[in-house]
């Protein structure tokens, strides 16, 4: 079994040993027995909490460069007009934390050349089609945005966000009221 430890950046054609498709869900994976394209048995061996993205590269402790390919699987895709009609579908769906790839196909002919793409779901499938959109059910290798909080590596575009949920908060009150007798009240 070829062991696959590390993340490698772009690397020639020539250097790829093999291709290992997989569909978003194993995508987000660390840990993982596989079988590339070819058959051979792999396992990842990776950090977690880093989505392997369509195109990634990883190095064997033998050496050896297997590409990371988005396999197709179910997805709705809705296409809509560019400009305000993608900007309001985005946000919407956004909204409700689903996982969102997003493109442009400059050839459709009906003008909704943007598109949403995203898994199956009755609610979210009604919303687009409130929202204009036009739907497809079908299959297609589903990749989506990272998010603005992703970690570096991810992707073309690597962004790092550091964020600390630890809240000190302090309160001291001190009264001191006249009425004869003298005392004094602290919280």
């Amino acid at each position: 079994m070829l062991e696959l430890t590390q993340r490698v950046g772009p690397v020639e054609t020539s250097e790829i040993h093999d291709h290992l498709t997989l569909p978003f869900e194993l995508r987000m994976r660390g840990r993982l027995r596989a079988k590339t394209d070819t058959g051979y048995d792999v396992g990842l061996f990776l950090d977690r909490g880093q989505v392997l993205r369509e195109g990634a590269f990883l190095q064997a402790e033998t050496g050896e460069i297997v590409r990371i390919r988005a396999a197709d699987e179910p997805v709705v895709t809705a296409r809509i007009e560019p400009g305000l009609g993608l900007a309001r579908l985005c946000y919407h769906l956004g909204n409700r934390h689903v996982s969102l790839a997003i493109g442009s196909d400059e050839t459709a002919t009906d003008g909704k050349t943007d598109w949403v793409r995203f898994p199956p779901d009755h609610v979210l499938e009604e919303l687009a089609e409130r929202l204009g959109a036009t739907l497809e059910h079908h299959r297609a290798p589903f990749d989506p945005e990272p998010g603005a909080y992703a970690q570096a590596g991810q992707g073309e575009h690597s962004h790092s966000h550091g964020h600390s949920h630890s809240h000190s908060q302090s309160h001291s009150h001190s009264h001191s009221h006249g009425h004869g007798n003298d005392h004094t009240h602290s919280h």
